[in-house]
């Protein structure tokens, strides 16, 4: 029988280089610690990476879902026990506005609504006379000139959706028309915000 204390030890990992890799594992652990399972799971977002990747969503479907009464299946027909998800509630009433501003060439304008985080409206604008370029932004209340981009075009005559504040401030568009005659861009909104003004 072969004596234990004589077997090759080659092949074998150091104690240095176990600790290496333990360290490493533990540092990468930590990242997705904080950039995804801390967002994902319980909407706790140090670094801004988890918004960036829409995963903070996930910890809002999980909140939705434990709030919905044990005691009630949805499928009772109780609407108590549906989920938060489908429904959105807000005690502002709705507003509605058709807008229309007119840019000269080489002339730009901004058209924003005061809204607070998570008032949502739907949008539609089109332009008549040409294209414009245009960048759907938002500004934080008192926060200097520092804004958010959200959708950027270029040559555009029309675009269309449905917006929701992440945050409290000011959200809207600035149009700028590069052609050499004078465009119309009419928007029309619908939703919770408290109001539009032209700047």
């Amino acid at each position: 029988m072969q004596d234990i204390s004589n077997m090759n030890r080659e092949g074998l990992p150091s104690s240095k280089s176990l600790f290496k890799a333990t360290g490493v594992a533990a540092v990468i652990g930590g990242v997705v610690l904080v950039t995804t399972i801390l967002p994902a799971e319980y909407g706790i977002d140090p670094t801004g990476l988890g918004q960036t990747m829409g995963l903070t969503v996930l910890s809002q479907a999980n909140a939705a879902e434990s709030a919905q009464p044990e005691s009630a299946p949805a499928s009772s027909g109780n609407l108590l026990a549906l989920s938060a998800g489908p429904v959105w509630k807000t005690p502002e009433g709705l507003s509605s506005d058709s807008t229309t501003v007119t840019l000269g060439p080489n002339e730009g304008l901004e058209v924003k609504a005061t809204k607070a985080e998570g008032d949502r409206m739907v949008f539609n604008w089109t332009t008549e006379g040409g294209s414009v370029n245009f960048d759907m932004h938002g500004e934080r209340f008192n926060d200097g000139d520092n804004f958010t981009s959200y959708w950027q075009g270029r040559d555009q005559p029309s675009a269309s959706g449905a917006f929701e504040a992440p945050f409290d401030g000011t959200h809207g568009w600035y149009w700028e028309n590069r052609g050499e005659t004078a465009v119309t861009v009419v928007l029309d909104t619908s939703g919770f915000y408290s109001g539009i003004s032209k700047k």
